[in-house]
């Protein structure tokens, strides 16, 4: 099954108190990104889009957390939040996901997404294999484990199923495969795995972490490239530095040549296309725009996907005007844009000894390399 075919619906609209920290547990910080965030990473390149339930209060927080993700405000039952979000689903199936769970392997949502093919919903878990006991302060009886199972999410269905279902509740379901079961859908059983545990208290976060760490690294790399003609002016922007120049340079937006390049080398190590695809040129709105907003753009998209940014190199190609006497301003502009310390940012120049458009001072080139590192 295409991925096309496939939205992820991350719920997050509960407050989460328990777990310490006086913010809502999905806001939290688990190893430098926060809980929500790494739920949402999990499900890059898997699905078509990604959709989150939020507390009404808490939208501000999650559009910041999570810039480019469609938000829906949830209601008072983790039922009335799934059926909001429900409305805005576009395509045929659905991941319903907990976004206490960041640490769902993707094997996992891999193995739900199949068994949509034969099955209305699908659902991973793990067997119970301790003994179990039934009562209270005292052991009052034993129950059997066999045929019992760990719930897991993601959760999937057939969109269209589950929001009849839904329809028919009475909203008190502890989770969509009750809701499922209620209203005569077949549920596939597929494997779950003990990483993918829901943060509950504050142990839990410990041990998320340590799950993360020993992950392998999942390392990307981007290039750009990126040219603009001169054309009238007496300065060029580049880097997001003002430059002196006899001519400008000519674009639709700010013409910066630099900042251009090393947001086309992130969306292309994302596999996002270029910055076309995210600012038409065709689109008035961008026209004289700050270049900044389209790198931030780019930068927070990465750590959307649950990317480190490692470091940048970017290399102008001109004979005119000189960079080495602006370049350590250019670090600097890219590092504050991208949020980077600046010995992660390289910003350097060459010329072509005066052959084709540049040597004949024509434009300027550059070039540029990003690494992304997933933490």
């Amino acid at each position: 099954m295409s991925a096309t075919e496939i939205t992820a619906l991350i719920v997050a609209a509960g407050r989460g108190l328990r777990a310490g920290g006086g913010t809502p547990k999905q806001f939290r910080d688990l190893a430098g990104q926060s809980v929500l965030a790494r739920s949402v990473a999990a499900f890059d390149g898997r699905v078509a889009e990604v959709v989150v339930v939020v507390h009404p209060d808490d939208r501000a927080m999650a559009a910041a957390a999570l810039p480019g993700v469609r938000l829906v405000d949830g209601g008072a039952t983790r039922a009335a939040s799934v059926r909001a979000g429900l409305d805005a689903v576009r395509t045929a199936r659905v991941l319903i996901h907990d976004a206490a769970r960041p640490c769902v392997p993707g094997e996992v949502i891999a193995a739900v997404a199949e068994a949509l093919d034969t099955a209305e919903g699908a659902a991973p878990a793990l067997p119970v294999t301790d003994a179990l006991w039934r009562g209270g302060t005292r052991v009052t009886g034993l129950q059997a484990r066999d045929g019992l199972w760990r719930a897991q999410t993601p959760q999937g269905f057939r969109t269209d199923a589950l929001r009849a279902a839904h329809d028919a509740s009475d909203g008190q379901a502890a989770d969509d495969v009750e809701v499922a079961l209620a209203a005569g859908l077949d549920v596939a059983i597929v494997p779950g795995h003990e990483d993918n545990i829901k943060i509950t208290g504050p142990d839990d976060f410990a041990r998320a972490a340590r799950i993360l760490e020993a992950r392998p690294m999942d390392i990307r790399l981007g290039n750009g490239f990126d040219v603009h003609r001169f054309g009238p002016g007496d300065h060029v922007i580049l880097c997001g530095v003002r430059v002196p120049h006899g001519r400008g340079l000519q674009g639709h937006s700010d013409a910066d040549v630099g900042l251009h390049t090393i947001t086309d080398a992130i969306y292309g190590a994302l596999a996002e296309g270029d910055i076309g695809r995210h600012f038409p040129p065709s689109d008035p709105q961008w026209k004289g725009t700050d270049s900044a907003v389209f790198l931030a753009h780019a930068a927070d998209l990465a750590r959307t996907r649950g990317y480190a940014i490692g470091n940048v190199d970017a290399t102008l190609i001109c004979e005119a005007p000189k960079i080495g006497p602006h370049a350590e301003a250019m670090r600097n502009r890219v590092a504050g844009i991208m949020d980077l310390d600046i010995g992660r940012v390289s910003v350097k120049a060459t010329t072509t000894e005066r052959l084709g458009f540049a040597g004949r001072g024509e434009g300027i080139a550059c070039m540029a390399t990003v690494a992304l590192v997933r933490t």
